[in-house]
């Protein structure tokens, strides 16, 4: 491994995922990176968990969605436990999925017939929350070695941080984008039926409220049709 050409590869990397401009295409730079920055790395992915679903996010290859597939219908697998950090180690390292694994009997060779020859993940987290897990895959066993988990932890290190900062910035993008949209449709209203500012604001919450509607919706209505009839 030559670290000090990983170095360098990595600092290109972060600033390159600070440019990206959504969250999807943040997520899908980190996954890249994975398979090109990652010795062995045949395919990368991010395993979200909720609850008992599984959520693949910006799979490099058909072989990551199916294998989370896999895990969600036997309900274990190490991308499974790694997302679910009270129910596993926040790294693990699969050196051969050819042979028995004890921990995850019924996963093992279900993944080897996707064609699955090793395999190792990173939960993704800052001191604030867990966001899922940064899995690796090759197609040979015995792929991964010590180097390749230490560059897969700084990688996915630094994939938490930027996936946690394009998450804040998309939503504090929507948190404008909504108190925009209900001021455009609070003015209509005012407007409309010479209103205050507080009365028409409750005139939304209210409508809101008896449809069981969220109200930037009301408001997207309004302002698209210029009354809540």
């Amino acid at each position: 491994m030559d670290w000090g050409r990983f170095a360098e590869q990595m600092a290109s990397m972060a600033r390159e995922l600070l440019a990206q401009d959504s969250v999807d295409a943040t997520l899908a730079r980190i996954t890249a990176s994975a398979t090109e920055l990652v010795e062995g790395c045949d395919a990368a992915g991010i395993l979200v968990l909720h609850e008992a679903r599984v959520e693949t996010l910006a799979p490099t290859d058909q072989l990551v969605t199916d294998s989370d597939r896999l895990q969600q219908r036997l309900g274990e697998g190490p991308c499974f436990d790694a997302a679910h950090s009270s129910r596993g180690d926040r790294v693990f390292r699969i050196a051969d999925l050819t042979g028995e694994q004890q921990r995850w009997p019924a996963f093992a060779p279900g993944a080897h017939r996707l064609g699955i020859g090793s395999m190792m993940g990173f939960l993704l987290y800052t001191e604030d929350e867990d966001f899922g897990a940064l899995n690796f895959y090759s197609h040979k066993p015995g792929a991964f070695t010590e180097a390749s988990e230490l560059a897969g932890w700084l990688l996915a290190s630094h994939a938490a941080v930027a996936f946690s900062s394009a998450r804040t910035h998309a939503q504090l993008e929507q948190a404008l984008t909504t108190r925009h949209t209900i001021g455009e449709a609070m003015g209509i209203i005012m407007g409309s039926h010479r209103l205050t500012e507080e009365e028409a604001f409750n005139v939304l919450r209210r409508y809101s409220q008896a449809n069981n509607i969220k109200l930037r919706e009301v408001a997207r209505r309004v302002r698209e049709e210029g009354t809540l009839m």
